[in-house]
């Protein structure tokens, strides 16, 4: 089958694609080096291709507090990508099925966290720009297939980590952090330093279990938002104690600076309609896959960068 991927060199993109090369698939691979979606027209080259499947990864965030420092141009810049991949999508590929990253932030916090809740209330104040631009490419898929009957999937997640998680330049994910903070500081750095008291609670998603959920629903589901979630989520201090018994560091050296930014305090996204639908799902143990992105992570020498 032919595949486009945006988004293809990210984090996410390089297992998607990864992983549909080795199935035989072709696919086509589209990044800001090559094609700035946010122009008009910048995907008019692949024209000439039916691809069967679009997965629209390419999104303009960082993680952190970036979010609340530049929600006029995440707003801006997401907003045009969105237009312009959808509008591409109805042009020159009606044909073909598109598969949408959603995200947790689009939630309301202290909402039931199930996909009929995704348009409910208002975003966590610090997300809001990023979680609505998120909320109005779902609103993009829903409103093509009423008025022209195609076809899409969207997938809401949360924090996302794994092998292969290049930040050079760019605010990582908070367990990346944790990680390059605790690994540097058994290194001899300083001691780690993590932001909010440590109370506040995500979940983990291993990169290659939302590749693996994804590729096995893209067929046979459709016209639907699913949450891929474990259901499981723990404190921040809970991960940096699991990560300093990893690399050998004394969990009590470590630090809490509350003035910096947390986001929410809670975000945990309901899994039944997932596990309805691959009930015998099983996902990489949270220690397994600390393990593996530690161990990844430290051989590429990147604690310092």
């Amino acid at each position: 089958m032919k595949f486009l991927v945006t988004g293809a060199l990210g984090f996410l993109g390089r297992h998607l694609c990864k992983s549909l090369e080795e199935q035989g698939h072709e696919v086509t691979k589209v990044s800001s080096k090559t094609c700035n979606l946010s122009k008009d027209g910048a995907l008019n080259q692949f024209d000439s291709i039916k691809f069967d499947y679009i997965f629209h990864l390419a999104v303009w965030v960082q993680a952190g507090d970036f979010p609340s420092l530049h929600q006029g141009d995440i707003w801006l810049m997401n907003q045009k990508i969105n237009t312009n991949v959808l509008s591409w999508w109805k042009e020159s590929q009606i044909q073909a099925k598109l598969i949408a990253m959603g995200t947790s932030c689009a939630y309301a916090p202290g909402a039931d966290l199930k996909e009929e809740n995704y348009l409910e209330g208002l975003p966590h104040s610090s997300l809001f720009s990023y979680a609505m631009t998120k909320r109005m490419l779902y609103n993009g898929l829903v409103s093509l297939n009423k008025q022209y009957g195609m076809k899409y999937l969207c997938f809401a997640f949360s924090a996302l980590y794994g092998t292969e998680y290049f930040h050079k330049g760019k605010q990582c994910h908070f367990i990346i952090d944790l990680i390059r903070k605790i690994a540097g500081a058994k290194a001899g750095g300083e001691p780690p330093v993590l932001w909010g008291d440590g109370y506040q609670k995500r979940e983990l998603l291993f990169v290659t279990d939302l590749v693996d959920v994804m590729l096995n629903l893209i067929e046979h589901e459709e016209n639907k938002l699913i949450n891929v979630s474990s259901g499981e989520e723990h404190t921040i201090r809970h991960f940096a104690k699991l990560i300093c018994q990893e690399v050998g560091y004394d969990f009590e050296n470590v630090q809490y600076d509350i003035s910096k930014y947390v986001g929410a305090k809670s975000k945990c996204l309901n899994n039944g309609l997932l596990k309805s639908l691959l009930p015998s799902l099983a996902f990489t143990p949270l220690q397994e896959g600390l393990e593996k992105t530690i161990s990844w992570y430290i051989g590429q020498d990147l604690i310092k960068s």
